[in-house]
């Protein structure tokens, strides 16, 4: 099973890109992956605060953590690229991460 950073738009459109980042991880579950969506997971309430700069450093530190760890990064497309998945991109260039982008294949 591969370990995956799962990527996908989170600012803007929160509640929309919160189904989306779930039907992502899904997807990917179901290709037999095992994904970690930071994005999704460090803001749940009472986690982590996306519009405080410090605890939004926190989480994108705590992610980048993970990708050391990971066997690709996964950039899921269908909402477009957010400036935070570029920073994804630079950070797997930067480690060496395969890069995978995807759409998927019924919209959420």
């Amino acid at each position: 099973m591969k370990l995956v950073i799962l990527e996908s738009p989170y600012a803007g459109n929160v509640a929309d890109n919160e189904t989306y980042a779930r039907a992502c991880v899904r997807d990917s579950l179901e290709r037999g992956e095992a994904p970690i969506a930071s994005h999704l997971l460090y803001t749940q309430p009472g986690v982590l605060d996306d519009t405080d700069p410090d605890e939004r450093s926190q989480g994108i530190a705590s992610g980048l953590a993970w990708l050391k760890k990971a066997d690709a990064s996964v950039f899921y497309v269908d909402r477009g690229i957010s400036d935070g998945m570029l920073q994804g991109m630079l950070n797997a260039q930067k480690w060496g991460v395969p890069i995978k982008l995807r759409k998927l294949k019924t919209k959420p």
